[in-house]
């Protein structure tokens, strides 16, 4: 089948979007190709067509296993063979998955880059049918980006193993600079680059100097129909937002990635099906989300890059009709915004002596330890050491990008069981212990091959299909787990450290010290880069595409600032008796926006203007229940 038809077939679109055609065609006629798609632009289907055109597999580089469990999922419900591997799977598990590629019983396989180092795997890799390599959020190969992942560097190795198939490289965003190292680092300077115009006709951009934030957020979704998103910078904020819109009667739920996976899971749907109107949560959601009908997204607090900024606010208006992004902020949050690239690049002198409290955390001697992996608690390695949250979270961060250690947060691993003991064994036990025979029988006959290794089981849904309560099928679990019979693991989410090199004297680590210096220089400009968009008076798309590189982008007409100055320019006398009126009625009574409306029957676009015009004045402002009154 040709490219249309696939998109037909599997997506059930008639047309492509902008760019996809040429990017699908360039890969097909063997290219490579840098593509810088925008949010919703339809990445994924710009490296899924040309595969199921062309026989082999496609080998997806991904950063994120949510991300990564996102396109599977969707690619195996429209019966496309698909599998990912992951730091939690068992080697017998990713042993069966390395064969069924072999053997042409998949399409897409997804890893981690984090997985191509791995040399058990390079070594396996080498003798399946690659036709194509994809990497996803190709920006984090740049260490002047704003996500760098120094395990996206070794890409490259293996491309030199399978020469002449192609290499598309994906991201939502990425500036002139971040390209050209893409390019290089990559080892495809000839590639094919595809830009699509960054701007978004539908997506309103606003910003506002706000000191009372959760007032003006209830109002906004109060008056706002539709779901929507809130963007909080901790976990903390999050709760207590959330705890705020609840009150005042919204549809709402809080999501970092503090919670455990299947709550963010069940979370997540409840979202995405429209039970819950709004996410309260951390840039952890999100990612890979097709959710079309996004008419909010609010930024609470001012993020610390417009990379993210622009990838965040764009997941509204998916389906093209009018939507808001809104970004709220304070001036004292500007200043602590300042003091961040200090506190995200400790002095080297701090990330040696958290060096050291690892090293003594996993009681590793010098010159020891390349290759080790360690469950690692971060709360008790600071309890333990007393030491500051901050300065370890960033510690250990630089030391992962000098590729001294890495550091994974929160790995997923499933429960799993397996059979253990041999079948006589097993029959004398159902013997002696009857009430645990109906138990095991059904095991046996649920899991196929539970003899042969370890199984994935979901307690709950397990316990649903058996008519048991959960509790009394896990305390069944750990029975036959102690008499031998099974060998039963809980899941568990763990973080881990694996020493990429052997234990160095904390004296004697050295760092990149000029790159790392260079990589704070850049966090600083991107910072007041986010700082200069939220004060701008500029048109906010316009001030967008000037960030990236695309100089095509004319006023929107649509942004805050363009309102601004388009109702100055036709109608100062229009302002000034909005303003007038608009004063006049709150000196009786704090109101809603609805009733202002009515009241003053001013258009809600004016009204707007002016109300957005008095907060910024601190002449007025939101109460708890979402009303406006005079300060």
């Amino acid at each position: 089948m040709n490219p249309s038809e696939l998109l037909k077939k599997y997506w059930g679109h008639a047309r492509f979007r902008p760019a996809q055609e040429e990017i699908i065609q360039a890969v097909l006629d063997g290219s490579d190709v840098l593509a810088i798609l925008p949010t919703g632009g339809g990445k994924s289907v710009c490296f899924q067509i040309p595969a199921l055109a062309t026989p082999g597999i496609c080998l997806v580089v991904s950063p994120l296993i949510a991300l990564m469990e996102d396109q599977v999922q969707r690619l195996k419900e429209m019966d496309i063979p698909s599998e990912m591997i992951s730091s939690g799977m068992s080697a017998s598990t990713i042993d069966q998955l390395m064969d069924a590629c072999e053997q042409g019983n998949l399409k897409f396989l997804y890893v981690s880059p984090e997985r191509l180092e791995n040399k058990s795997f390079q070594e396996s890799l080498v003798s399946l049918p690659i036709q194509m390599l994809a990497v996803d959020e190709a920006h984090c190969i740049s260490q002047w980006g704003y996500d760098f992942r120094p395990s996206y560097l070794h890409i490259a190795k293996i491309k030199s193993f399978f020469p002449k198939i192609p290499v598309i490289a994906l991201t939502a965003s990425a500036t002139q600079r971040v390209q050209t190292d893409i390019l290089e680092k990559l080892s495809i300077p000839k590639a094919k680059v595809f830009t699509t115009s960054f701007e978004r006709k539908n997506l309103y951009y606003q910003a506002e100097n706000c000191d009372y934030k959760t007032n003006k957020i209830s109002a906004l979704f109060k008056s706002t129909p539709g779901t929507g998103i809130i963007y909080c910078r901790t976990r903390k904020r999050t709760v207590e937002i959330n705890e705020v819109l609840i009150q005042k009667g919204i549809q709402s739920d809080f999501y970092h990635a503090g919670l455990d996976q299947e709550t963010r899971k069940s979370k997540q749907i409840d979202w995405i099906e429209g039970r819950t109107q709004v996410m309260v949560c951390t840039n952890a959601f999100g990612m890979g989300i097709d959710k079309a009908d996004v008419r909010l997204v609010v930024h609470a607090d001012l993020p610390d890059c417009l990379e993210n900024y622009y990838q965040e606010a764009g997941r509204a208006g998916r389906d093209g009709k009018p939507s808001q992004a809104y970004l709220l902020y304070a001036e004292n949050e500007i200043e602590q915004l300042k003091k961040l690239p200090d506190v995200k690049f400790p002095p080297i002198a701090t990330i040696r002596k958290v060096y050291q409290a690892l090293a003594n955390y996993h009681q590793m001697p010098s010159g020891s330890g390349e290759g080790q992996a360690y469950d690692f608690d971060l709360d008790d390695f600071i309890e333990k050491f007393k030491l500051n949250n901050q300065e370890v979270v960033y510690s250990l961060q630089a030391l992962k990008q000098e590729e001294i250690i890495d550091y994974t947060d929160k790995v997923f691993k499933p429960s799993t069981i397996e059979f253990t003991s041999n079948r006589y064994t097993l029959e004398d036990f159902q013997k002696i212990h009857t009430d645990l025979e109906p138990f095991i029988q059904a095991l046996l006959r649920t899991y196929a091959g539970i003899w042969d290794g370890p199984v994935r089981i979901n307690e709950k849904q397990l316990a649903w299909n058996l008519k048991i309560h959960l509790d009394l099928l896990t305390m069944h679990l750990h029975t036959l787990h102690k008499h031998g019979i099974i060998s039963y693991q809980p899941k568990k989410e763990n973080t881990h450290i694996t020493y990429l090199q052997n234990r160095i004297v904390s004296g004697e680590l050295e760092i990149n010290y000029t790159a790392y210096i260079e990589r704070k220089k850049a966090y600083a400009n991107r910072i007041q880069t986010m700082i200069d968009f939220a004060k701008t008076t500029e048109c906010r798309s316009v001030f967008i595409g000037n960030y990236f590189g695309d100089r095509t982008i004319q006023p929107c007409s649509n942004c805050d600032n363009c309102r601004h100055k388009k109702k100055g320019n036709s109608s100062t006398t229009e302002m000034k008796k909005a303003i007038e009126l608009t004063i006049a009625l709150l000196q009786a009574e704090p109101v809603n926006r609805n009733e202002l409306i009515n009241k003053t029957r001013l258009s809600p676009e004016l009204l707007d203007a002016c109300v957005e015009f008095l907060i910024s004045e601190s002449k007025i402002d939101y109460d708890l229940s979402g009303k406006i009154f005079l300060k």
